[in-house]
Parts: C-alpha cells; structure tokens; sequence
C-alpha cells in the first residue's frame, strides 16, 4: 500500500481543508463537492483526509461493517447476537470508479442460484464497502446517469437495496460522499448537487513563492514518500486528536435561537430550494463552533456556514456562476441578529477564529506547518466567475461588437433517427442497460437482468427430461435469460453558426444566440456533449470542441462578434473534420449536427457550389442534421431549406424550435431520415 500525502503538509487550499476537516467532525453535514481545474491537488487532499478518521468499530466477519453497538438487523451477514464481539479497523476511502458497472457499485445478487437453488448468494459492491466511511467519486460530474440515481438513493435512504426478479438484498451503506469535478468537463444533476452537504472552489495559486513551496514539497514526497510522511507525523498526530476532540465536544455544542433565525433568514433571502440547506448550514455551524472548541455557535460560524453550503444550491440553470454575494450576506446576517447571540469573536489579523487562525504559516523549505486552521480568509465567491468582456471588433469590413442573447425558452426536442447504443442520457433511442424492456436474449457475459417469463418459457419444455419431481422447475445455465431493454442516450450536438454580416442585423443575432443558448440548455439537461463552430469573413472557427460543459458553450456564444461575408462551405467542412475525429474517439456517441444560419453562401471560391458538395459529403456519411432558417423579412430566398434538402435533414425557423410550437418537430426529422 502506497503511503498517502500528509494532509498537514497540504499548501494553501484552506476552504478545501476546512470542509473535509468539518466533515471529519461531523459526517452529518453530508460531504464535500470539490471543483476545480485540473492540476491543483483535488485528489491528493481528499486521499489524505482518510489518515485522519478516528477508527471504526465492527462485528467481526461482518463484510458490511456493521457497528456491534447498533448492528443493521437486516444485515446479510447478520442477525448479530450481543456475542458477536467487535474489533477496530480503519475507516475505509472507497473510490469510484467513473466507468463502474451498476453491479460493482451495490453489489451483484447470483440470479442463476436464486432460482435453482433457492439462496441469496451476494456479493457486495462499493457500497457496503463505504458504509461508515468515506465514498470517493473523482469527476463525479462525468458518472454515469443510472449510477447516480443508485448514489441518490443510499444517500437519502441510508440503505442500499438491490433487487432482480422480486429476489432481494438490502444492507446499510450510510457515508461521507467526496466529489471532485472539473467544470470544464461539464456540470452535474441537481438533484446529485444538492445531496452535498458543502463545496468548495479551488484553483492553483498566482502567488510564486506558493508554487515553490507546492514543487518542492511535491518533489521531496516523490523522492522518499515514507520519509516525508515520517517528517510530519506529528503534525497528523496533532491534527487527528483535534478533530478526536472536536468530535467528542459536538454534542455540547449549543444552537441558539438567534443563530438559527440567520441560517433560516439567509437561506431565504438566497431562495434556496428545500429545507436540506437550512439543516446543513445548522451543522455546519455547530461543527465550526466544535472545531474551534466552543460550546455557542456565533454569527462568524453562520457566515462561514453559508459560504460552504449555499453556492451551489442558488443556481438556477447550468449558466448560472456559482458563488454568493457577500455583501447581500452580511446585510442579511446583520439584519436578522439576534438578542441572545453572543458577540462574533475577533477574526484577527487572517481572518480567522478567535485564536487567530486563518491561512497557516508555511514555510520554503518544506519543514511542518502548524495544523490548518478553519477559518481561512476568502476571496469574494464571485470574484473569479465574472464573464470575460466581449471581443472588441478587430478591424474587418462590416465586422460588429457581440450582442446579447435574447431570453432562452423551453426547446423542442430534436432527436437521431434509429435505434442506438451510446452513453446514456436522455435524447434519443437507444439500447441501453435501463429502460423498458422490448424482448430477451441469451446472456452475454454475467446475467444482471433477468427476463423471467423467457426464462421460464425456455426451460418449461425440458422439465420431464430432466426428472422434475416438485412444484419448482429445474433451472439450467443455458434457460437463462436476459433483458433487452430501449431507453435514451446522449448524443454529441455539433452547432455550426452563421456570424457573417447577413446575420448581423442586431434584433436577429439576439433572437439567433437566445435559440442556440435555449438549445444549449436543452443538451445539457439531456446529458449530451456539444461543440460550436461558427463561420465569417474567410474561415470557419471551432470555438468549442465537443465538450460535457454547456457553460463553457454559453461563453463563447455569449462574446460571439459578427460581421463579413459567410464561407458556408468552410464551417460545413469544419464540422465534417470535428465528426471524423470524434468518431474516432466515441464511436458509439451518435453526432446531431445543427446548422444555425439563413442559408447564403458568399465566401471562398464557387461558394454555392462548393457548400452544396460539402452539406451532400456530411449527408454521405449518415449525419443527422437539422438547419435552423433565421431568415427573416418579407422577401425570403428559401436558402436554408435548399441546404436541409442537401444535409438530407430538416429545416425549422426559429419559431419552431420552441416546445409549446404546433410544428412536430420529431416527426419531421425522423420522416427526413
């Protein structure tokens, strides 16, 4: 076993640190949402916080850890007896993998032996692993939509249940839930979201003397990783029997009333959804006050509180920048004071609690730092979420600033033709491990979904063969049946938009950017990856690979300037060199290829001609695609259905993309196909 990072010898990064060392405290504030851009030690902090749990008691034997002084009566391993005795182990880190199959994530039930022989044979999964510690999910954003429903339901249930053909198993799986993501790489459910007791944003430091104290300790752990690991023993040593003690004085901790009107009053005033917040905030809290080793939680554990469990419940669509307003905190936190508060410590010179904690002093030559603290100094929530300004107009004939985007709306949904077999989501039909059940086959590896009735109708003919003598039927591996099921996947959406002068009329590139940005929403709530290329002047641009992040599309849709003349050919060609290459690397992720424009083609040598071959070789290769026709005005050439008729897609205008509109959209793209 590798030896993992001290935790102590971590720089910088303190919200990080304090949001794992409250959850160390107390488990039921509900885990840590770490986010971040790659290469800033998200990982290596959260693999380090395991050194630090206090040890767990457990039946021994028992693989599902049950606590001997409350054993789970349902237990698979159980019932235990008051005899069963009990012994100590570490808390467990458990990792999940992004790529792991629903039966390593709860378990696997043995249907064959279910049926023939009458026995629950159950082998756990990384839940029952987990339970009473700590489940890891690195780019927890990119899990898989079925795995994160099975996440939910433990997480609200305590509970994992795991059932095929009405034979079932249920075990307790409670634990702390750790995610790390990249925004990048795209955002996660809602639902997944608000299950985080806290979250934290981090990023590398811009400070130079930092970065050296980050390589240097790095270089040294990598050189002699037990050796490192020996040099701040002590300092873990210390750490550990601080959080011991946190934990032992967090029942004393007192909630006042006050302090409980400024959780609710600001969870109100930043219109949060639900009440889990509010219940969040309030252990929060109380595990600050334990952490700092006071009995009274003041109005600076409140405000910490907020800071680390309300920027992520305030969203309210994917393009939404996570953070809070600090000042409008404050003015609530102020407003409602309460009387039997007792005064907010002095924060000192970092900002921190009242023994002058704040950031840790570090030094440069990788000696050990004090233990961090928990109240480090913030930035401004918002500070780094803030748009880039608009591209100002580089100089080119008819070229114009960006404008924004009109208000998006509800978007139809525009879907592949055929049935097909890629990550799941929730655009198009498709075979997949979930959803309804249209027929059966012979297993094709390990059997996890059973289809009884072909089951039973396969080996009912054999019965008197094999010697059937009681009420049951004589199962054999080769009667085995499993589901066929349809449900939805996710598909890559290619935008290609028009930003030539024939768009740039100010009232049309609004409504163009609030139905591309509308379309955007709708991907991202069907878990698709999408890409923006966009063409003007001489050359078409990608201005967004394909990508998992719809907020990363909505920035560069949003700083989109326009102007010159339109090289239709060139983005179609773009777009065709783009699908290739993602071919290559998904295969199975089906391309829906959506051309925003009016139709001309001014640009580059023989333009009409040579968009014609371009739109016919896309056509050539199975590309479903639709054109949006933002042609607008009296007089219309009808250019955008002529390249729809050469894509072999569909036209719509752009009063057709929305929901409540009366054309059938869906009908009209499968009919092209």
């Amino acid at each position: 076993m590798s030896t993992p990072y001290p935790f102590t010898a971590i720089v910088g990064m303190a919200d990080l640190r304090l949001a794992l060392l409250l959850n160390a405290v107390s488990p039921a504030v509900g885990g840590v949402l770490v986010r971040g851009e790659k290469g800033t030690a998200k990982s290596t902090a959260v693999r380090a916080l395991s050194a630090l749990l206090p040890a767990v008691e457990v039946v021994p034997g028992c693989r599902f850890g049950c606590d001997p002084a409350a054993a789970d009566p349902a237990c698979p391993d159980g019932p235990h007896g008051p005899d069963a005795g009990r012994e100590s182990r570490p808390a467990r880190m458990v990792e999940l993998p992004v790529g792991a199959s629903e039966d390593r994530l709860v378990g696997a039930l043995d249907i064959e032996r279910a049926l023939a022989e009458g026995v629950k044979a159950f082998e756990p999964g990384l839940l029952a692993d987990a339970h009473r510690g700590v489940l890891y999910v690195d780019e927890v954003n990119l899990l898989h939509d079925h795995l994160v429903d099975l996440l939910l339901d433990a997480a609200a249930m305590g509970a994992s249940y795991v059932e095929r053909e009405g034979v079932s198993v249920r075990h307790a799986a409670r634990f702390l839930l750790v995610g790390t993501m990249n925004p990048e790489e795209g955002e996660l459910r809602p639902q997944l979201l608000d299950r985080f007791g806290l979250t934290v944003e981090v990023a590398a430091s811009r400070e130079t003397e930092e970065r050296v104290r980050v390589v240097r300790r790095r270089l040294a752990y990598d050189a002699d990783p037990a050796g490192f690991a020996a040099a701040w023993r002590g300092e873990e040593r210390e750490l550990r029997e601080r959080i011991a003690a946190a934990r032992a004085l967090l029942p004393s901790v007192s909630l006042g009333d006050g302090a409980l009107r400024q959780i609710a009053a600001t969870c109100a005033a930043f219109e949060v959804d639900g009440m889990r917040a509010d219940i969040v905030m309030a252990r929060t809290a109380t595990a600050l006050a334990a952490w700092d080793g006071r009995t009274e939680v003041t109005g600076a554990d409140v405000r910490q509180a907020a800071l680390l469990a309300l920027p992520h419940r305030r969203r309210r669509n994917p393009f939404d920048a996570p953070g809070l307003d600090e000042d409008k905190l404050d003015e609530t936190l102020e407003r409602n004071r309460g009387g039997d508060d007792d005064p907010d410590p002095d924060p000192g010179p970092d900002g921190g609690g009242p023994d002058g904690g704040g950031r840790p002093p570090q030094d440069d030559d990788g000696a050990p730092d004090p233990a961090p603290d928990i109240a480090p100094p913030r930035e401004p929530a918002d500070s780094g979420a803030q748009p880039e300004p608009a591209q100002a107009p580089q100089g080119g004939v008819g070229e114009r600033a960006a404008v924004p985007a009109a208000e998006p709306f509800k978007a139809r949904a525009l879907t592949v033709p055929g049935l097909g077999e890629g990550a799941a989501g929730r655009r198009s039909r498709a075979r997949t491990a979930h959803g309804r059940t249209t027929g059966a086959r012979r297993p094709q590896g390990a059997l996890s979904e059973l289809h009884l009735a072909a089951t039973v109708h396969a080996a009912a003919p054999h019965q008197r063969a094999r010697g059937r003598g009681g009420p049951g039927l004589v199962i054999r591996r080769d009667d085995l049946r499993e589901a066929v099921r349809e449900g939805r996947e996710g598909n890559l959406v290619l935008f290609v938009v028009d930003a030539s002068g024939s768009m740039a009329a100010r009232q049309r590139m609004s409504a163009v950017k609030g139905a591309v940005l509308s379309l955007l929403l709708d991907a991202y709530q069907r878990r698709d990856k999408v890409g923006l290329i966009t063409f003007r002047g001489a050359t078409a641009e990608l201005a967004l690979p394909p990508t998992s992040s719809v907020e990363a599309g909505a920035a560069r849709l949003d700083r989109l300037p326009t102007g010159g003349r339109t090289p239709l050919a060139a983005g179609l060609l773009k777009a065709h060199d783009v699908l290739r290459v993602e071919r290559l690397r998904d295969a199975s992720r089906r391309p829906l290829l959506v051309v925003v424009t009016d139709g001309r083609a001014t640009g580059g040598p023989e333009p009409v001609r040579t968009a014609g071959r371009a739109a016919r070789l896309l056509a050539a290769e199975g590309t479903a695609s639709v054109v949006v026709d933002c042609e607008s005005g009296p007089v219309r050439l009808g250019l955008a259905g002529e390249l729809a008729r050469e894509l072999h897609g569909t036209a719509v205008t752009l009063d057709e993309l929305r929901a409540d509109s009366v054309a059938a959209l869906v009908r009209d793209v499968r009919r092209a196909a």
